[in-house]
């Protein structure tokens, strides 16, 4: 019995030994990431000193570069890799100014890519949208914009968001708020129907008729906080005004008080510029040829920083190959790191990364995919992989608890179409997986708004992210087996009467904003 136990006991050595050398390894994880972060400081040189990253732009070249010599310091291999060009662009003073019939300073911005100004700028009148008969009578008045600022988006009945109208309203009082704004939604709608145009081709036809610029408001259905995109002139500025500053604007207009505003809008056009992915890797030592991939995108909007959309992602992969690079740095599996350009305009940067490198889409271990803002992560489903359930929560159940507790899973799950740069390597048939955070009023208050700034960081969140992340790459890494890519079953679509199909690979637009 002592030869047999004996016998036992060195048959199972190697995996005692390889558990106790897993545990060190995610213990060493932990301890890095609480004990010497480095997710403030990285916060601070991307979103304050270099700010938001939208694609074409100075600043986003900028982000690449420095990401590179970042990772270069903690000895991690980066290099800045070509998959197209954009429209160069950057953003200069833009100033807004009611002059008559008073002077105030108006809270808004430039649109992305808008025609400039001069910097003394330009001072015109104000005019809104008229009741519009048919496109005949919208032809006759389109005349009349010629030397004027034209607003071109409603008037909002309120400016408070509707979970404040619930907290204090009286039920009547909500629900009559929510129907006239219904009305005027869908009278606006009609109204811009009948002119023969839509709400975005309307724009080019106010531009060819003379307007000196167009002025527009995306609330964002929080307070203080407007979506900031793209703009859809040529040749004239394009401004986006906050609610409140905006409706004050629309009913002079609608008084006839006359309002004029001087805009300067001091931005330059760059020509055609390089867009890039950034990508980092720590060379697997057994099977190289094999890549566990950290994924976010780099590019942001540009109206304010770009801090949970997508800085807080970044900062957790930058991180978590810093640790890993220090506490494994020699992994099984390659793990690569890609921060991915103009996501926000289609999943551009990782769609051509997953076209341009097949020998790396064809042997993904797994692809863990974070975006959607500050919160810790509070969701992970299968991608539609059939097996996913089995690798992925053997991978969880080396995760503290503290972090996997507040975990929802779903499998085998549903693969990803759009959204976000995960979807681009599930098209492709690797398992890739959307690290989905909790809310905290991203939607309203910092998807793509003019609010999307440092102070909405919540750090401790993030570090919990980066842990969760670092030790899922180290247990992709390890894995024994390759992961499965068998697919699911789609269902019977109700609408076809047929079998809905995975996604296809898009095709990336490579030459874009031209």
């Amino acid at each position: 019995m002592q030869k047999l136990s004996l016998y036992i006991f060195l048959l199972l050595l190697p995996l005692l030994g390889f558990s106790q050398e897993k545990n060190t390894v995610i213990e060493n994880i932990q301890k890095e990431a609480y004990e010497n972060s480095q997710l403030e400081i990285l916060g601070h040189e991307l979103l304050d000193d270099i700010g938001p990253r939208l694609v074409g732009t100075p600043q986003m070249q900028q982000a690449h570069d420095w990401a590179v010599a970042k990772y270069k310091s903690w000895g991690i291999s980066a290099e800045n890799q070509q998959w197209g060009e954009w429209k160069g662009w950057e953003r200069g003073i833009t100033h807004i100014d009611m002059v008559s019939p008073r002077v105030q300073s108006l809270k808004g911005t430039q649109l992305a890519w808008s025609p400039g100004t001069s910097s003394k700028g330009v001072t015109a009148e104000l005019i809104v949208l008229p009741e519009i008969k048919d496109s005949i009578s919208f032809r006759k008045w389109l005349p009349t914009v010629k030397g004027k600022f034209v607003m071109v988006a409603m008037k909002q009945p309120t400016g408070r968001p509707d979970d404040n109208w619930k907290e204090w309203a009286t039920p009547e009082s909500f629900e009559k708020m929510k129907t006239e704004r219904e009305e005027m939604t869908k009278a606006w709608n009609e109204n811009i129907k009948r002119s023969g145009y839509d709400r975005r081709s309307i724009i080019p036809a106010l531009e060819e008729a003379g307007a000196i610029g167009i002025v527009d408001s995306y609330w964002s259905k929080a307070f203080g906080a407007n979506k900031i995109f793209g703009a859809r002139t040529k040749k004239i500025p394009t401004v986006d005004i906050q609610l409140e500053d905006y409706g004050m604007l629309y009913r002079m207009v609608e008084h006839g008080d006359k309002p004029k505003i001087h805009v300067v809008a001091e931005s330059k056009d760059l020509g055609v510029v390089p867009a890039f992915n950034t990508i980092a890797e720590i060379k697997g030592t057994e099977k190289p040829e094999e890549y566990v991939i950290l994924s976010a995108h780099f590019d942001s909007w540009d109206g304010g920083t770009g801090a949970t959309d997508n800085g807080t992602g970044t900062l957790v992969m930058m991180e978590a190959m810093r640790i890993l690079k220090k506490v494994y740095p020699n992994p099984k599996r390659t793990i690569l790191v890609g921060h991915w350009g103009s996501e926000e305009q289609g999943l551009n940067g990782s769609s051509s990364f997953v076209s341009d490198h097949p020998e790396i889409v064809n042997n993904i271990q797994a692809v863990f995919n974070q975006d959607n803002g500050t919160g810790r992560v509070k969701r992970i489903n299968g991608a539609g992989f059939l097996q996913s359930y089995d690798y992925i929560s053997r991978w969880l159940r080396a995760v503290p608890d503290t972090i996997r507790k507040n975990i929802e899973t779903t499998f085998p799950g549903w693969p990803a179409s759009g959204g976000s740069d995960n979807a681009s390597f599930v098209a492709a048939g690797a398992p890739a997986f959307s690290l989905s955070s909790l809310s905290w009023d991203y939607w309203n208050y910092t998807w793509h708004t003019n609010l999307d700034t440092y102070d909405k960081i919540v750090f401790d969140d993030v570090q919990s992210n980066v842990i969760l992340t670092a030790i899922m790459a180290y247990m992709a890494s390890e894995d024994d087996s390759k992961t499965s890519r068998e697919q699911i079953i789609l269902p019977i679509d109700d609408k076809t009467g047929e079998r809905q199909t995975w996604p296809t690979p898009r095709v990336p637009q490579r030459k874009g904003g031209m």
